[in-house]
């Protein structure tokens, strides 16, 4: 063998091992350890369907929120003399503004969705029983600060709908004895919803969300500790396979066909589900015929309104957002799937259509028969939680331990 070809099997052999002992010490770092455990090998059960996906896509659509946002806030001046203004700015002057302000308010629409149907998942397949009643608990916190982010950024654009959205919720806090007039004075930095309220609503909004992305990452820390929730509502010990390649591919199927549906509001139908009223100046002096908020709100605008105490509707409001908390405490129920509840399985859907008819009721005048309609749709709602889903589940195991004892 010749001196050349030696030197070059030696310099292959370091080279090889230069790249091995780069590998290692790349595979020793925290960060790329806590992606690898995280999103390549973290291991899933083998028997997810497409309802998981919507887990994914909530974040994916966080981080459109996110992006969009901080490029309108470039352009945004959060005054009252010209909010108005700068929006018609950033549609008219700025390059693609129009296309980044529509991908953000569509955004807002489709953020909700997914996570509307994350929660339904959880509820039909019983994602808060123990283990993981941490998780979704935390997961009700980022819903209760999307809801704070998405009102205070429904609030910026100061359009009719917009200024009187934000005296209305923001008055409901006098309700409280004591604390209430303190806060509302607070929100509002003064004697009445005006610049100061615009300024600080314009912080929060741009604030939050960075907290929701804090706590999405505790929601898949904690999730991952104990392991995901499958269909069967079983311990899927052993049937387990690494999320990429297969879930990963799995999750963006999903992501372009929401995608499609996201995009066709954003060219097609971009204003659809806004309010025409949002798109005349904020006057003090003229009060809106009917006072709507965003479509995914109406349901606990509905609940808000089905109470005729003041204070009463306040607190139902927020109950009916606080009552997802409680839930590993009051479930009863030894099984989580509703795929093996077929009692629950049915009043489940009549929950979902509860829902629906909230939502439908939040968007109507408040008058006869809305208002009997909503407070009927309120009591099943609490009923559900407070009443059917402990009973239900103590039902459930008497007649399990019945039929094995026969």
């Amino acid at each position: 063998m010749s001196f050349n070809e030696n030197q070059k099997r030696q310099y292959k052999t370091l080279s090889r091992a230069t790249v091995d002992s780069t590998s290692l010490r790349i595979l020793n770092r925290p960060v790329i350890n806590i992606l690898n455990d995280h999103l390549i090998d973290y291991p899933t059960p083998i028997n997810l369907n497409y309802m998981w996906n919507f887990g994914s896509m909530a974040g994916i659509f966080l981080v459109v929120q996110i992006l969009t946002g901080i490029f309108l806030a470039m352009h945004y001046t959060p005054h009252v003399d010209l909010a108005f203004l700068s929006v018609e700015h950033i549609m008219r002057d700025v390059n693609n503004g129009w296309l980044i302000r529509y991908l953000h308010a569509n955004g807002a629409s489709m953020f909700f969705l997914v996570v509307y149907i994350h929660v339904g998942r959880g509820l039909y397949y019983g994602s808060y029983q123990k283990p993981r009643g941490i998780v979704w608990g935390v997961g009700v916190v980022i819903l209760i600060l999307m809801m704070a982010t998405a009102f205070m950024g429904y609030v910026l654009p100061w359009g009719q709908m917009s200024f009187w959205a934000a005296t209305v919720i923001t008055n409901l806090f006098s309700a409280f004895p004591i604390v209430g007039e303190p806060i509302v004075a607070w929100l509002w930095g003064g004697f009445s919803v005006d610049n100061a309220t615009l300024n600080r609503f314009f912080s929060f909004h741009y604030l939050l969300p960075f907290l929701i992305v804090g706590a999405v990452i505790v929601h898949i820390a904690v999730l991952h500790q104990n392991g995901s929730n499958n269909p069967l509502g079983v311990s899927a010990g052993v049937d387990k396979i690494p999320f990429y390649p297969y879930f990963i591919f799995k999750d963006l199927f999903s992501w372009v066909v929401f995608f499609i549906v996201y995009l066709g509001f954003v060219f097609f139908a971009p204003n659809y589900l806004g309010h025409t009223d949002n798109y005349i100046e904020a006057n003090p002096m003229v009060t809106p015929a009917h006072i709507v908020p965003e479509w995914y709100f109406l349901p606990f605008y509905a609940i808000l309104r089905s109470i005729p105490h003041k204070l009463g509707g306040v607190i139902a409001m927020f109950a009916a957002l606080l009552v997802l908390l409680v839930l590993p405490i009051i479930s009863t129920s030894e099984v989580r799937s509703s795929s093996f509840r077929p009692i629950h399985r049915g009043i489940f859907w009549l929950l979902v259509f509860d829902y629906l008819v909230l939502g439908w009721i939040g968007g109507c005048a408040p008058e006869s028969p809305y208002l009997e309609i909503g407070q009927i749709a309120t009591v099943f709602y609490f009923f559900y939680f407070l009443v059917i889903l402990p009973v239900l589940g103590v039902l459930e195991t008497y007649l399990l331990n019945y039929t094995v004892e026969d």
